[in-house]
């Protein structure tokens, strides 16, 4: 009885499900040269294209195969500085000041707009006459590009690689209250006190002007160079978007207020079925009898270019330990390497976490990484590099999953003993293990979250119902800045009226007693 109950139940949800869309002709633009920021979109990409979509697909990481709907225009960046040497250089700019690691945010992603503009191909795209149903776009400071919803009258659908920030929560009018929300440049939480508050605000304001008075108006010069046609000011075209994706979840993020069509997607690229382990890789898992831990510092910070200090003080560290570790190491040879270290270029990093054996995991506390680790349960040693990775590293710290590390000025004993409090006290497993639970509670999977929700859009052509009106208002209006003044600008200037009459009248009755008390005593001396 209670299967057919369920058979029924099952049916009747199937035939209210929403029809599915006709094939629609897609553009996909993701121009970063990082590839943590591609990881995250390829397998939401490969699932619009295995539902019969056209894709054209703009990146710098092709496939290694061909796949069914889903052209490709591959981005060079010769004509830029190397990607290693700009991360060398945002490993020094990061211990500098703000200003040092906003221009370092500028460089990027200005290069990576203009690598864009300038592909033959692309531009060929630009000149012709093919049309597309939808525009889905890396949303993090690449505002010239955005120009293309407008360009191919088509919707846009943005997809944060990161947590959104003040600059992307402008993208659809969301709303970021300082008091409580961190910036994700910051270090701060958001349960903050008044010192917190204040540093929160500082973060806040120097982004905003920063982002006002030097990122937008370098984007607004390609956008002018490259979309010489366009009628729509940049303004405008920064807020065209009909849905933003956005790689963050309340579960260990900060709960926060998000406007209707930015959806949370975190964990849309995590694979659900991990992968057998390469063999080398297995065995040496397998032959610690403590369990292994494993290392890495992401895809775009390469462990091979640290300074040599820090290469030792990782070594000595790891050297000390009673556990293997697997390190991703981008070089075959690693002089004095321990016995206990297994290094790789690459290592399969979601099967490695998946691993029952795998303890812990020693990570910048990139994005990806702590979406991962939080699939899979497990706890975290982080040493944030840059950007949001210092806030990443918070939220498992004050979730209670994690310790930090100061990555500009560890000692081998230091990243050591954070290593053996993780690993010897049951509570940081346990907190993971908690915290998977609450990641994995959703009513639908991060990618078919991410799907439906895209050909909503598609459905509803541009679905304007979720869109917000704070769009087509000013900065003055947008913060009721204008009623405001009326508001408290009308009473303060009739009682600034009245004091001036009551001042004059005051004045008028003392100058007329003055003058008779005058006049009385001059008559009583004559």
């Amino acid at each position: 009885m209670v299967r057919i109950l369920f058979v029924i139940l099952a049916l009747a949800c199937f035939a209210f499900m929403p029809s599915r869309v006709e094939s629609a002709k897609i553009l996909a633009v993701f121009p970063f040269r990082g590839p943590s920021q591609y990881i995250l979109v390829q397998p939401y990409l490969k699932a619009l294209a295995a539902r019969g979509h056209e894709l054209t697909v703009i990146s710098a990481f092709p496939q290694k195969t061909p796949i069914k709907n889903f052209r490709e225009i591959t981005l060079k960046f010769e004509q830029v500085a190397n990607h290693e040497e700009l991360v060398s250089a945002a490993i020094e700019e990061m211990a500098g000041t703000k200003v040092q690691q906003l221009n370092l945010l500028k460089q990027y992603s200005l290069s990576s707009t203009e690598v864009a503009l300038t592909n033959e191909e692309f531009q060929q795209l630009l000149r012709g006459n093919e049309h597309f149903d939808l525009i889905i776009i890396e949303a993090l400071y690449l505002d010239a590009l955005y120009a293309l919803g407008s360009h191919f009258k088509a919707p846009m659908v943005g997809i944060c690689a990161s947590a959104a920030d003040l600059a992307v929560d402008q993208l659809v009018d969301n709303i970021s209250p300082v008091s409580y929300v961190p910036a994700p440049s910051g270090q701060q939480m958001d349960r903050l006190d008044i010192w917190q508050r204040l540093d929160n605000l500082y973060v806040y304001t120097l982004e905003w002007l920063y982002n006002r008075y030097v990122l937008i108006p370098a984007q607004q010069r390609l956008y002018e160079r490259y979309f010489p046609n366009a009628t729509l000011d940049l303004s405008e075209v920064r807020r065209d978007f009909s849905l933003l994706l956005l790689n963050q979840h309340y579960s260990y993020d900060l709960p926060r207020p998000l406007v209707p069509n930015a959806i949370e997607i975190a964990g849309m690229h995590v694979e659900h079925i991990p992968k057998k382990l390469p063999a080398d890789m297995e065995a040496f898992i397998n032959a610690s009898p403590k369990g292994a831990i494993y290392f890495s510092l992401g895809s775009n910070v390469r462990s091979a270019l640290l300074p040599k200090e820090k290469i030792k003080a990782i070594m000595d560290a790891f050297a000390s330990l009673p556990v293997n570790v697997l390190w991703k190491f981008e070089k075959t040879d690693l002089p004095g390497k321990p016995n206990n270290v297994f290094i790789n270029e690459w290592f399969p990093q979601q099967d490695i976490l998946a691993h029952p054996k795998v303890k812990l995991f020693v990570t910048h506390g990139g994005m990806h990484s702590t979406v991962e680790l939080l699939h899979h349960g497990k706890p975290i040693v982080g040493m944030a590099v840059f950007y949001d990775q210092h806030l990443n590293v918070q939220r498992a710290v004050s979730n209670g999953f994690g310790v930090a590390v100061n990555f500009q000025n560890f000692t081998s004993g230091e990243l050591r003993d954070a290593i053996l409090e993780v690993l010897n006290n049951p509570k940081y497993a346990e907190r993971a293990k908690e915290l998977s639970a609450r990641f994995h509670d959703r009513p639908m999977k991060p990618l078919d979250a991410a799907v439906y929700w895209t050909e909503y859009v598609l459905r509803h052509k541009g679905a304007p119902q979720m869109r917000v009106a704070a769009r087509h208002l000013n900065f003055l209006q947008r913060h009721s800045l204008d009623t405001m003044a009326i508001l408290f600008g009308i009473p303060i200037l009739l009682a600034t009226l009245l004091t001036y009459i009551l001042y004059k009248l005051l004045f008028a009755l003392y100058s007329n007693v003055n003058n008779t008390n005058i006049n009385l005593k001059k008559s009583k001396n004559e």
